[in-house]
């Protein structure tokens, strides 16, 4: 049987600004609206970032607790899952902080990369307190993979006792400095992993459209939103996070998989019974 296709909406990110595209929700309430329409077209999971007064990100828990609340009011049903990166420039204990939080879910950059003209620093010593962390309090990590090193990078952690099951993989394809959004790329990286583990794939800008529709076929799940791409199709701003879900939950149902619930979508990332 096919599994039911797992959204997750990105509405925000680190830095996507408001003098690229006007419409990024930033302020608690906007990602909250963006949550509510979002779940309506077919997201189980949002991904969280926020900012500071200046639009800046931030991993001031503050800001973290009041967009957690805004969106649990807009939408309850929605899992949540908060970054521990907020952007590369961030430190490590406030990295740390969020997770005790207590999200269902929260990103683990599995490894060190260039990002651009600057270098996201994920040190071994550092991903292994976070999965500690993750351990301690209940938190499933989001195994954000760069590239083919960080696959395996975690692998060795599970094996470890350090990453319990299941696991929850997402590739993120297309970022300057990581690994290229190609369907050799996305296939290979999908072909690392155990059999039965499940998977998301992230394409970047341009990339989001061929890399969601390969991800659906090849039985994963997928991220869509403002945080890797602000343009609906060329030459046209999305005005919503929501158009991205819908055009998801599309070429799901056009693959036969239909938008998981968010009971589905527990089941499927965090292993839970169902209810």
């Amino acid at each position: 049987m096919t599994a039911p296709l797992v959204v997750t909406v990105a509405p925000t990110g680190a830095d996507t600004s408001r003098e690229r595209t006007p419409h990024v929700p930033i302020l608690p309430g906007e990602i909250a609206r963006e949550a509510g329409a979002s779940a309506a077209a077919g997201a189980s999971v949002i991904h969280i970032h926020v900012r500071d007064d200046e639009g800046r990100s931030t991993m001031d828990l503050g800001r973290y607790r009041e967009a957690v609340a805004a969106v649990r009011e807009a939408a309850p049903q929605l899992l949540i899952n908060l970054t521990t990166a907020g952007s590369w420039r961030m430190e490590e204990p406030d990295r740390l902080a969020v997770v005790a939080l207590r999200p269902d879910m929260c990103s683990f950059d599995a490894g060190t990369l260039n990002f651009g003209d600057g270098v996201f620093l994920n040190p071994p010593p550092f991903l292994r307190a976070l999965a500690e962390a993750c351990l301690e309090h209940g938190v499933q990590p989001e195994l954000e993979c760069f590239d083919i090193s960080h696959v395996e990078a975690c692998l060795r952690l599970a094996d470890e006792g350090l990453l319990a099951q299941p696991l929850w993989f997402q590739f993120v394809m297309g970022i300057p400095g990581g690994i290229a959004a190609t369907p050799r790329n996305l296939l290979h990286l999908a072909g690392l992993l155990p059999e039965g583990t499940a998977w998301s794939a992230i394409g970047v800008g341009r990339a989001q459209v061929p890399m969601t529709t390969l991800a659906i076929a090849a039985g994963g799940h997928v991220r869509v939103g403002m945080e890797d791409n602000i343009m609906l199709r060329r030459g046209e701003l999305a005005t919503s996070n929501a158009q991205f879900v819908e055009r998801a939950v599309a070429l799901g149902a056009l693959a036969g998989r239909p938008a998981a619930t968010p009971e589905q979508a527990r089941q499927i990332v965090l292993g839970a019974a169902p209810a």
